[in-house]
């Protein structure tokens, strides 16, 4: 099993930054990907960023390239989520996933264990 723990979510307005961090605990040591989903309010949860591989490949949905940054620790047990130029469309809870092995990071339906969520609000 492994366990996720996000943190650094909050309140902002729109054209701010912030950070999100997940730490992984158990069985690191199958974690192959690791990624960010967020599900805004009445909505489905959604790809945002996600990183695997080694060395390391990232992805990006559309709606955030060139606005948030995902990056990992050397060790593998730490995933970051920056967040800059935030929107208001940008608000909803955050959540950290996990892949064992080779599947896909961008996908809600391969993701192996999630974290309990942070809050992500940008007001206009």
């Amino acid at each position: 099993q492994v366990q996720l723990v996000e943190s650094g979510g909050g309140s902002v307005q729109a054209g701010g930054s912030l950070s999100l961090s997940c730490a992984a605990s158990g069985r690191t040591g199958t974690t192959y990907g690791m990624a960010w989903f967020r599900q805004p309010p009445g909505k489905e949860r959604e790809f945002v960023a996600g990183v695997d591989g080694y060395p390391a490949n990232t992805y990006y949905a559309d709606s955030v390239k060139g606005r948030f940054t995902i990056s990992r620790t050397n060790g593998q047990n730490t995933v970051y989520l920056r967040m800059n130029s935030l929107k208001p469309e940008d608000t909803a809870v955050y959540y950290c996933g996990a892949v064992q092995y080779g599947q896909s990071v961008t996908r809600v339906i391969d993701i192996d264990y999630w974290g309990q969520g942070t809050q992500v609000t940008v007001s206009s």
